[in-house]
């Protein structure tokens, strides 16, 4: 987490963000792949929300949608590859989801046709790992987001 701690500091110190106040941090995705390929969507300024299972997210309250707070995102192994301030947490049945929000996600295509079909596949999923039930109608938290550093990496 040292790692993590000094890419906080040295955000603070450029944006003059007080270092004490609270942040979390996390990764996209599930694995080591998709925590990189998401966060480097970030950084180009493509990726500007994320969605979790509403049930997931009660499962790890450390890393759930805050409005307002910061996140040191990082790669699945822990490196820091950014920081984001969460602007809009909408709590959304997965079958009322918009093509808006599909396209703030900014993945695939950016349609919400992709959205679904991979959301969907990856709540499957998500959900049986925890022992959960996914449906149409399952509660989504899509979390609105805007990049805060490093500016244009890509």
């Amino acid at each position: 987490m040292k790692k993590v701690e000094t890419f906080w500091n040295e955000f603070c110190e450029i944006s003059g963000t007080n270092p004490e106040i609270y942040y979390q941090t996390w990764y996209f995705g599930n694995t080591s792949e998709m925590a990189r390929n998401l966060a480097e969507l970030v950084l180009r300024g493509d990726k500007r929300g994320t969605a979790t299972l509403l049930e997931s997210a009660k499962l790890s309250p450390e890393s759930a949608p805050i409005l307002d707070v910061h996140s040191v995102v990082t790669d699945f192994e822990g490196s820091p590859m950014c920081v984001i301030q969460a602007t809009e947490i909408q709590n959304v049945p997965f079958n009322e989801v918009t093509s808006e929000f599909a396209f703030e996600e900014g993945e695939g295509d950016k349609t919400l046709e992709y959205w679904r079909r991979v959301h969907h596949d990856f709540f499957t999923k998500d959900a049986a790992e925890n022992n959960l039930e996914f449906h149409e109608k399952s509660i989504v938290v899509c979390e609105k987001f805007k990049l805060l550093f490093p500016k244009n990496e890509f």
